[in-house]
């Protein structure tokens, strides 16, 4: 099903301004009491879209708001909703970041100057857990292991497969990805690397989420992502890649 944008409850900036080459992607399911936090931290001027994947707790409405687009994408799953959220940016840079207060979005304007600056072509947040449960031992095990498999396929150097990234939004709807469950984060580096973009690594606060985890938070969760994930590091290739 096409995800379906709302426009926001207070006035956007101009799109043709440098106040609109940012847009935040935020896939959200049952998120109500940590989007405030979120929201507040959005750097001044760029837009937040937030991608209601079927909530039941009234997040599309606290978004809203809040001055967040809200675009809803009612096929589950992470990947779903990180692309229905790329499908609907318009700005030049796209960021990625989760919406359970574990992040900080203001954390992604280096990024964005990165990216900017043309030294590289993605850029991924190294979690660095701050505060007890932060990031527990199954799932700090589950994406040591996918970054040990994700250096023998792509020869990558990566310590982590976090949520925070940003990249050019041509670009990475250039790279036609695929999955829409909790694969689709290793995707985009897997595909991104097999093109030959520049990706860089930059270490990021990590703190316990509000709420529970849908993914990470018991084994079977992280099972099934690192399954996902697996499957991703199976394909083979591309025969022709995605230039920059």
């Amino acid at each position: 099903m096409r995800a379906v944008t709302t426009s926001p409850s207070s006035p956007e900036p101009p799109p043709d301004g440098p106040a609109r080459s940012v847009d935040v992607v935020l896939p959200c399911l049952d998120e109500a009491a940590a989007l405030p936090w979120v929201l507040r931290r959005i750097p001044p001027g760029w837009r937040a879209l937030v991608v209601d994947n079927g909530s039941t707790d009234g997040s599309d409405r606290v978004a809203r708001e809040l001055g967040a687009t809200v675009v809803r994408e009612a096929r589950r799953g992470f990947g779903a909703a990180c692309h229905a959220g790329l499908t609907a940016a318009t700005a030049e840079i796209v960021c990625f970041c989760d919406c359970d207060a574990s992040l900080d979005p203001s954390d992604l304007v280096p990024f964005v100057d990165e990216i900017r600056s043309g030294t590289a072509d993605l850029v991924l947040g190294r979690r660095r857990p701050r505060g007890r449960g932060a990031w527990p031992a199954h799932a700090r095990a589950g994406n040591a292991a996918l970054s040990l498999l994700l250096r023998r396929r792509t020869g990558l150097r990566l310590r982590d497969l976090g949520p925070l990234r940003a990249a050019r939004r041509e670009e990475l709807l250039a790279l036609d990805l695929t999955d829409r469950r909790s694969g689709y984060p290793l995707e985009m580096v897997v595909r991104a690397a097999d093109a030959g973009w520049r990706i860089t690594e930059h270490d990021v606060p990590y703190t316990p989420r509000t709420g529970a985890s849908k993914v990470t938070g018991t084994w079977r969760g992280t099972y099934q992502a690192v399954r996902d994930m697996s499957r991703v590091l199976q394909e083979p290739p591309a025969r022709e890649g995605v230039t920059l």
